[in-house]
C-alpha cells in the first residue's frame, strides 16, 4: 500500500483498522490522515509487490520525486526540485533509518541511498519540503526515513531473483516474534554484470534488530551493515549520443569504481513517566568509508573519503488536554577525512598528484521543541522551532597553496547556527476531508567538502548556510473507493552554494520554486485498482551569474538546468483471483534544459513496465517483470558540460523473474 496523506487503506499493530501510522514528523507516531506534514509511506506489502532493483523504481510513484539512476546502485535525486548535484544534491536531502540520519550533516553523499536497506525495510517514508523541528540540517527539498521491520510482525521468509543482465538477488528474513523480546535477522545480496560493458555491481545488506519490553521501560536495538563494490560506466558524449545502441552500452571509464561500506548501530529506549508523558532516548554510532574514482570530471582523481560518528536523541512527549508537545535535544560528534589524487597527467588546471588530505572534526547540537493544539474537534494547529550548532575543525595535512585549480585552505575552525522554525494548520471539512496549510523553513550547513575542496580566489568567508522558505497548502479526499489529494507549493532558495557544469563553484544564489502536486487513488472495481501521481512544477534562477561560457550563464528568471516541468506515474493494478494480480506502470519524465544558460534540452521520455505475481500455496509465491517494455531508448540524465551534450543512457528492455517462500 502506497499512502499519500489521504484516509489510510490498512491496519498496523496496535492500531485500529484502517488506521496507518507515520513517525518521521514526531518520533512517536500519529495517523497518516491527520498530519501536516506532506508525508508519503511506503508499506512492506508495496515493497514486496515491486520487487525494486533500485530505490527509484519506488520514489517514482510519489508525486514530485524522482530519481535519475546512475550506474550500479548510483542516483541524483529529486524531491520538488531540479535533479541535484554535488554538495547541493547530498546536502539538499536528508535520509534517515528508523529517525537516525545515514550520514554526519556535513558529510553527506549524493548517491545517499546507496547506503540505505533498500532491500531489508519494513517500509518508507517521503517528506516532501522541509521536515518538522525533529529534522535539521539537510532536510530542505525533502526527507526520506528508511523503518527497519518490527520483528513482533514479521515472518521467516526466503526471496531469489534472477534477470536480464547477470542480474541476481536473494533475501533471506528470520524471525522470532515473542511478547517478551523479539528477534530478527536479514541478509540481502544483489549482483548485476550490467547493462553497459564493465559495469558490474555486488552489494549485501545485513540486519539484526532484537526489540524487548522491561518492566519500567521498552527497548529496540539494531545493527545494519551495507557493503557495495561497483564498477562504474560514465557519461558517454555527442548530441542524442543514448540513441545509438553502441554508444550506449559501451563505457570509455572501464577502470572507473566505487567502493563502499556503511556500518549503523542503535539502541533505542522509551519509556512512561507518568500517565500523560512519555520518554526516548536513542544513543547510536556509525561509520562510513568510500573510495572512487572521479570519472565525470577531466581529472578522473580518486577520492578516499570515510567518518565515524557517536551520537544521541533524547525527546519527551507529552499528551494534555488540549493536544500534545514534544521536547528534545540530538548531539552528535564526528571525524572525517577526504583525500583526493589524480594520477593522470596534467590536463590544463587539472594538475597530476595530490589535490587534497584533510580531517574534520565536527559536532552537531540541537534543540527542539513541537506542539500539536487541538483548537476544535475539526481544526488542529502545530508549530515547532530547532535550534541547531554545527562546528567544524579543519586540519589541512598538505601545504596550504593553491595548486591547479585546487585551493588548500589552512587549518581553521567554522561554526554555523541554523534557525528552523514551522507552522501549519489541519481542518477537517468534512468527515473524510481536509485542508492543510503549512510554512516551514529548511537549511543546510555547507558540506564539509564545499568548505574544503575550495578553488584560487573563493573564500570560506562567504559560504553561508542554505535556507528554503516553504509555504504550502493543499487538500485530501478519502472514501471507501477514492482517495486523492492536491497540493500547491511555492518555495524560495537563498545562499545558494552550487557547482556549475563547468566544474566552478558559485556561491551565494538564489532560486525560486513554484507547482502543483496531484495524487490519486482510485479502486475502479473488486479487481481493478488505478493510481495516479503526477506534479508540474517550475525552478527558476534567482540571480545572474555571467561567466564567458555562455552555457553556463545564469539570468534570473531562467530554468535550472534538469528540472522537468511535467513528472508523471500512472499505474493499473488487476487482481482478478485471490491468487494472481498484475500491474502496467506507465512513467513520464518531461522536457527540461541541459545546461544553466536554456541553450541545450533534453526531450523526455515515457517508459512502461509490466509485474505480475502467482500465490503458488500459501507460503510459495512467484513473482516476474518486464521493465522498459517497449524497449525505449532514453537516458536516466542528459546534461551538457565542457562543451559538449553528455548522457546516462537508460537500460534496454530486461525481464526478470523470482520466487518467495515462508518458512
Amino acid at each position: 500500500m502506497l499512502t499519500v496523506n489521504t484516509t489510510a487503506q490498512a491496519a498496523q499493530p496496535g492500531r485500529e483498522p484502517g488506521e496507518v501510522i507515520v513517525v518521521t514528523g514526531t518520533r512517536s507516531g500519529e495517523a497518516a490522515d491527520s498530519t501536516i506534514l506532506p508525508v508519503t509511506y511506503i508499506d512492506a506489502g508495496t515493497l514486496n509487490e515491486t520487487a525494486a532493483q533500485h530505490p527509484s523504481e519506488l520514489l517514482a510513484r510519489i508525486p514530485g520525486v524522482r530519481l535519475n539512476r546512475g550506474n550500479g546502485a548510483e542516483h541524483l535525486t529529486a524531491i520538488r526540485s531540479p535533479v541535484l548535484t554535488g554538495g547541493a544534491g547530498a546536502g539538499s536531502f536528508l535520509y534517515l533509518e528508523d529517525g537516525i540520519p545515514l550520514r554526519a550533516a556535513g558529510f553527506a553523499n549524493v548517491n545517499g541511498l546507496f547506503e540505505a536497506l533498500n532491500g531489508l525495510s519494513g517500509g518508507i517514508e517521503v517528506v516532501r519540503g522541509p521536515g518538522s523541528a525533529l529534522q535539521g540540517s539537510n532536510g530542505l527539498h525533502g526527507v526520506v526515513n528508511f523503518l527497519t521491520p518490527d520483528p513482533a510482525h514479521a515472518a521467516s521468509s526466503f526471496e531469489a531473483e534472477i534477470g536480464a543482465f547477470g542480474r541476481r538477488r536473494g533475501r533471506l528474513t528470520i524471525a522470532r516474534p515473542d511478547d517478551a523480546m523479539s528477534a530478527l535477522f536479514a541478509v540481502a545480496g544483489q549482483h548485476e554484470d550490467g547493462w553497459r560493458a564493465e559495469a558490474g555491481l555486488d552489494r549485501i545488506e545485513a540486519l539484526v534488530r532484537v526489540d524487548g519490553e522491561g518492566s519500567h521501560f521498552d527497548w529496540r536495538a539494531t545493527a545494519a551493515l551495507v557493503t557495495l563494490q561497483q564498477e562504474t560506466a560514465g557519461y558517454i558524449r555527442g548530441r542524442d549520443a543514448y540513441r545509438d545502441p553502441g554508444l550506449a552500452r559501451g563505457n570509455a571509464d572501464p577502470e572507473a569504481f566505487r567502493d563502499a561500506q556503511a556500518l549503523r548501530l542503535a539502541l533505542s529506549l522509551s519509556g512512561q513517566a507518568g500517565a500523560r508523558t512519555r520518554w526516548q532516548l536513542t544513543p547510536y554510532l556509525r561509520a562510513n568509508e568510500m573510495d572512487f574514482l572521479m570519472h565525470f570530471l577531466p581529472s578522473e582523481a580518486l577520492e578516499e573519503s570515510g567518518h565515524a560518528s557517536a551520537g544521541v536523541q533524547a525527546s519527551m512527549t507529552r499528551q494534555t488536554g488540549w493536544g500534545e508537545w514534544v521536547l528534545g535535544a540530538d548531539v552528535e560528534a564526528t571525524t572525517g577525512t577526504l583525500r583526493e589524487t589524480q594520477s593522470r597527467p596534467t590536463l590544463f588546471s587539472f594538475v597530476q598528484g595530490e589535490h587534497y588530505d584533510y580531517t574534520v572534526d565536527s559536532t552537531l547540537t540541537a534543540l527542539y521543541g513541537q506542539g500539536d493544539w487541538d483548537a476544535s474537534d475539526a481544526l488542529r494547529l502545530q508549530a515547532g522551532l530547532r535550534l541547531e550548532r554545527v562546528q567544524y575543525e579543519y586540519d589541512n595535512r598538505l601545504a596550504d597553496i593553491a595548486i591547479g585549480r585546487y585551493l588548500r585552505v589552512a587549518d581553521r575552525s567554522d561554526a554555523y547556527d541554523l534557525v528552523l522554525p514551522h507552522i501549519g494548520a489541519s481542518w477537517q471539512v468534512a468527515a473524510s476531508s481536509h485542508v492543510v496549510a503549512r510554512l516551514a523553513r529548511g537549511a543546510r550547513a555547507p558540506q564539509t567538502a564545499e568548505l574544503y575542496r575550495l578553488q584560487p580566489g573563493q573564500v570560506i568567508d562567504g559560504i553561508e548556510p542554505e535556507t528554503l522558505d516553504s509555504f504550502e497548502i493543499g487538500y485530501r479526499r478519502g472514501s471507501a473507493r477514492l482517495d486523492w489529494s492536491v497540493t500547491a507549493f511555492a518555495m524560495q532558495k537563498r545562499n545558494v552554494f552550487f557547482r556549475d557544469s563547468d566544474g566552478f563553484n558559485v556561491t551565494g544564489g538564489k532560486t525560486r520554486h513554484h507547482g502543483v502536486e496531484l495524487a490519486l487513488d482510485w479502486r475502479a472495481s473488486s479487481t481493478l485498482t488505478l493510481n495516479l501521481a503526477g506534479s508540474w512544477a517550475r525552478h527558476l534562477y534567482d540571480f545572474d551569474q555571467p561567466v564567458t561560457t555562455a552555457s553556463e550563464t545564469i539570468r534570473a528568471g531562467a530554468e535550472i538546468d534538469t528540472a522537468p516541468e511535467w513528472l508523471w506515474n500512472a499505474r493499473a493494478q488487476w487482481q482478478p483471483t485471490a491468487r494472481f494480480s498484475g500491474e502496467l506502470e506507465w512513467s513520464h519524465m518531461g522536457r527540461y534544459f541541459t545546461d544553466a544558460g536554456n541553450l541545450h534540452t533534453y526531450d523526455g521520455h515515457d517508459l512502461f513496465h509490466v509485474r505480475a505475481r502467482y500465490q503458488w500455496r500459501e507460503d510459495l509465491e512467484v513473482f516476474a517483470a518486464i521493465r522498459n517494455l517497449l524497449d525505449t531508448r532514453y537516458a536516466e540524465r542528459a546534461d551538457y558540460a565542457f562543451g559538449s551534450d553528455r548522457y546516462f543512457p537508460g537500460e534496454g528492455r530486461g525481464l526478470s523473474v523470482g520466487v518467495r517462500a515462508g518458512f
